[in-house]
């Protein structure tokens, strides 16, 4: 069938809206007719080319819309189930996925890193011969089929064009607080860098009553949206001190948790150093490659402060997707407060140059 696609074709080029060949779900796979997209910053890695990745190549992992037909083995969900896209397609035997953890299953490694399907082929094509899908999602396009795994069914009465961002930002920000870290009540919290991942960090430090969620960013407005989402106190770090203004609200010894969701050496290094003895800081943001940071061990032993990693807010989509569309439905998650404007497919390459502007909210591709 033919699709409607944004393919990337190498670093410093713009995306080129074309049509592609798209071929139907082999066993264990599903076709989904898309109806929204969000426009991630592991998407602009790539178009930057901080992150490597071959083109052909059609980007874009957070995505939702309706299924259209099952490969064969398919039987969580069935033609017209709506569903969220998992970037995360695990195998659900190995010790990771039986242990809660897909994020971490080989399967993920060999599929969605290599962007390819479980067979190592892909489903897009074109005259010139094979197109990739990006983290075997590929949601810069009007259809996708994605491994069984990588779609989650989710309410019918959900919009969209606001549940796409759990499959990426939401899960990662609220997962970070509410899984990798399991934030207790009246802790103290610092997220570093608003985007969409980091205000999700804001609503789930929120939802789970931490005392003070101190947010920082360079951008007003994204400060403000922080603010609407239940941070007790914002930074902008371009007017201010990060290290003297978090001790003035929390106290000299710093905070409970401190989220970098960046994944810049400066912000990494800060976030480290302004945990308390026995805090935590935990890496969310997703790093340039080869970007590395410096840390005196004594302080990790002296002082007991511990650095963690977050890969997807070490989540299990079967699980925490639904629910996290229920507590959107229920008014405990605000998505609206993510989303900047609304575009079309032929509108991409603008939402990637508002991204280099570090405008503040996330940008929709309509399909």
């Amino acid at each position: 069938m033919k699709v409607t696609a944004a393919v990337f074709e190498g670093v410093g080029q713009d995306l080129v809206v074309q049509e592609l060949e798209l071929e139907e779900p082999k066993a264990g796979e599903v076709l989904v007719r898309l109806a929204a997209s969000g426009v991630c910053h592991s998407d602009y890695h790539v178009v930057k080319g901080e992150w490597a990745a071959t083109g052909p190549l059609v980007l874009g992992h957070e995505g939702a819309g309706v299924v259209e037909q099952v490969g064969p083995g398919v039987t969580h969900v069935e033609a017209g189930d709506h569903v969220v896209l998992s970037w995360v397609p695990y195998c659900g035997r190995c010790e990771y996925c039986l242990a809660g953890r897909p994020g971490l299953c080989q399967q993920v490694q060999q599929t969605a890193y290599e962007n390819v399907m479980a067979d190592g082929t892909s489903r897009l094509s074109r005259a010139e011969g094979t197109v990739y899908s990006y983290l075997t999602a590929g949601s810069f396009a009007d259809r996708v089929v994605v491994p069984a795994t990588g779609a989650v069914r989710v309410r019918k009465d959900a919009p969209l064009d606001r549940v796409a961002l759990i499959g990426c930002a939401v899960a990662t920000g609220v997962g970070a607080v509410t899984n990798t870290a399991n934030v207790r009540p009246g802790d103290s919290v610092l997220i570093v860098g608003c985007g969409g991942v980091g205000l999700s960090a804001v609503m789930g430090a929120a939802l789970v009553s931490a005392a003070e969620i101190i947010a920082v960013d360079l951008n007003d407005d994204a400060l403000d949206r922080a603010t609407a989402l239940g941070a007790t106190a914002t930074i902008n770090a371009g007017r201010e001190s990060v290290p003297d203004r978090v001790r003035e609200l929390v106290g000299e010894d710093g905070v409970d948790w401190a989220f970098e969701v960046i994944g810049l050496k400066e912000t990494l290094e800060t976030a480290y150093a302004l945990v308390k003895p026995g805090g935590t800081a935990v890496v969310v943001g997703q790093s340039a490659e080869g970007v590395r940071i410096e840390l005196d061990p004594m302080l990790m032993s002296d002082r007991e402060k511990s650095l963690i990693g977050s890969n997807y807010g070490s989540c299990h989509p079967a699980r925490d997707f639904p629910r996290l569309v229920e507590l959107y439905m229920k008014g405990k998650l605000d998505l609206d407060q993510l989303i900047s404007g609304r575009g079309t497919i032929h509108d991409i390459n603008d939402a990637f140059a508002a991204m280099g502007r570090r405008e503040a909210g996330r940008t929709i591709i309509v399909h």
